[in-house]
């Protein structure tokens, strides 16, 4: 419950700090939108780890699947936002495919047997 919370919280607090405090930094870098989608799917699944954790037993697989996810897909968003390094892109979708299992893996296996 307490990571969940921390990515929650992290993931408010990224998005106001990218409007406030990186706004001219990511208008310079034209990444406006890349911050916006980095903290959309922050916070879009900091939500689904809180619900995995209030399920009992907790659901390691895809809570570890989703958290990597999170600090993978959002925080190389997030770098690239802020460095304009596009190397950090080609990370990007690393995160993107460990959602996706998370996703996966709770279709496939939707109840702990």
């Amino acid at each position: 419950m307490r990571v969940a919370a921390l990515i929650g919280f992290l993931g408010v607090l990224l998005g106001a700090f990218g409007a406030h405090g990186l706004e001219r930094v990511l208008l310079r870098n034209n990444r406006v939108d890349t911050w916006h989608t980095a903290v959309l799917y922050h916070l879009v699944h900091a939500v689904v780890l809180l619900i995995l954790a209030y399920r009992a037993p907790l659901r390691r697989g895809p809570f570890l699947a989703f958290l990597s996810g999170i600090l993978i897909f959002s925080g190389s968003l997030y770098l690239l936002s802020v460095t304009n390094h596009l190397w950090l892109g080609a990370i990007t979708p690393l995160g993107g495919l460990s959602l996706l299992a998370g996703w996966a893996w709770l279709i496939i296996a939707p109840e702990l047997k």
